[in-house]
């Protein structure tokens, strides 16, 4: 299979560090000529599904305001510019929630939009758990740091608590991979 080429792009709105909008024009490997393809641009993130030494997933309950109603959330942020990705899960794990994990597992690199972009997001499992001191999570809407067991957890998932689809999918392979 040919890739697609981009002959030109265009900034069509820029607002660092979190939003850019481009056009692009595109020659598909058939020749089609497609002068208008929008194109987002977001910081590349994290989300952690965090275990407990006594297996309860560290999570919140919380609003967003692109969210109707309160979600269950698991850590996450945005990546530092050359911030590597799992160092990026490690430090959001501590300011977030106020834990460290001594055992990381990658869930996988996974692209947020496959025609328009839109970043990048690294899921992570970490295991065991601890609480070191009070997270400082600089969100801005109101969270409430909840612990869950891994039942609580899958019933939350199948009623659609996890309200943000990176976040439902976290913990989604992260249950898979706590039944291996």
């Amino acid at each position: 299979m040919q890739a697609w080429k981009l002959r030109n792009r265009e900034i069509v709105l820029h607002q660092p560090p979190f939003l850019t909008v481009e056009r692009h024009h595109i020659e598909l490997p058939d020749g089609r000529d497609i002068p208008n393809w929008q194109w987002i641009i977001t910081p590349e993130y994290v989300n952690v599904a965090a275990i407990t030494v006594d297996q309860r997933f560290v999570l919140f309950r919380q609003e967003k305001y692109a969210v109707e109603g309160l979600s269950l959330a698991p850590v996450g942020g945005y990546l530092e510019p050359g911030e590597d990705p799992l160092l990026a899960a490690q430090r959001e794990l501590r300011e977030e929630s106020g834990y460290v994990a001594s055992e990381w597992e990658c869930l996988g690199r996974y692209a947020v939009d496959g025609n328009r972009g839109a970043g990048v997001a690294h899921l992570f499992l970490a295991r065991q758990a601890t609480f070191v001191g009070k997270g400082e999570s600089d969100d801005l809407e109101a969270q409430e740091l909840v612990l869950l067991s891994i039942d609580d957890v899958q019933q939350a998932l199948a009623a659609g608590e996890f309200k943000v689809l990176a976040w439902a999918t976290v913990i989604a392979l992260a249950l898979l991979r706590l039944q291996r």
